[in-house]
């Protein structure tokens, strides 16, 4: 049966923004300082969305609040429709001029910090109305955002984790050897990964895209290992330092830092095939995706490295 034009004309974008952030926060005060709004004023337009489509999306308790089985494929195809609604808006801006006004940005959290302050000023010179926002992260946090419309784009390292994904390669980054000053492995006269394996190879904790990267490459199996892992590059630099063990390094993330008093070396690998290739990805159904091949093309212009092979979708 077809839905009345009258049903339709009391459906609001902005009531399907309030109910899908109330999902995401469950929390009806949190939702409305995101949405800047009062928690009255949201409420009372939840309930009224509730009222149109005859069905409870939420179950509200004294401290918490929960989506409803009901509301569960409603809310779904609530963030379709608020994602379709921006895409039309970003499609619009961007036949106006391509490039401009906000873009979400997402990096993994082993590249932003070491990549993003030698391309940020280039960008800005390059594309002056383009207004960057930008979120660090891991790779599956990162294109679970993507897939939910709450990034337009992010730096990750390829392949994509997922099919839904277009991706542009940007260029390839070497990883680097970095061992405790005085190392054995200091002393070959070339040095490969197979040299690595049985070693006390140092890593992330689980989550981090290079930690699965540094086991593939060593050949060393992904189940549970005994030691402590790092919660991040720099840590991994220091439990280096400290003579834990031994670990590969983004070239980008180990070029021009300190060597924290003379404790950590580096040594490259003659392996071509150790490293990474970093790439821009976004959406498959973006209807902007001539503006980010644009986008990708200038950062790939500009790359501190040497270009990744081109297989983008």
């Amino acid at each position: 049966m077809p839905v009345p034009p009258s049903t339709l004309a009391g459906l609001s974008l902005r009531d399907l923004e309030y109910a899908v952030t109330v999902a995401e926060m469950r929390h009806f005060g949190r939702a409305a300082e995101r949405c800047g709004v009062s928690q009255p004023a949201l409420s009372e337009q939840i309930r009224k969305l509730e009222a149109l489509l005859g069905v409870a999306l939420f179950e509200r308790a004294a401290r918490r609040v929960e989506v409803t089985p009901q509301g569960e494929a409603l809310l779904a195809q609530a963030r379709a429709v608020t994602r379709a609604a921006r895409g039309l808006l970003d499609l619009a801006q961007q036949q106006a001029e391509p490039l401009s006004g906000p873009l979400r940005l997402g990096v993994i959290a082993t590249l932003g910090p070491y990549y993003l302050p030698g391309v940020l000023r280039a960008v800005r010179d390059r594309f002056p109305r383009l207004v960057l926002r930008l979120q660090e992260g891991r790779t599956a946090a990162l294109v679970a955002a993507l897939e939910q419309g709450e990034l337009d784009a992010a730096l990750i390292a390829l392949p994509a984790p997922t099919d839904s994904l277009a991706a542009a390669p940007l260029f390839f980054e070497p990883f680097l050897l970095a061992c405790p000053q005085g190392h054995a492995l200091l002393d070959q006269p070339e040095l490969t990964l197979a040299d690595l394996r049985g070693s006390d190879l140092l890593l992330l904790e689980e989550g981090h895209c290079l930690r699965d990267q540094a086991l593939s490459l060593c050949a060393m199996p992904r189940g549970e290992r005994d030691g402590r892992f790092a919660t991040s590059l720099e840590m991994l630099r220091h439990m280096i330092a400290a003579g834990e063990g031994i670990s590969l390094l983004p070239q980008l993330a180990a070029q021009g830092r300190s060597d924290l008093g003379g404790l950590v070396a580096l040594r490259r690998l003659e392996d071509a095939e150790a490293g990474r290739r970093i790439g821009l990805v976004w959406r498959g159904t973006d209807p902007r995706r001539e503006s980010f091949r644009a986008l990708a093309g200038f950062l790939r212009e500009t790359a501190p490295l040497p270009p990744a092979p081109e297989t983008a979708s």
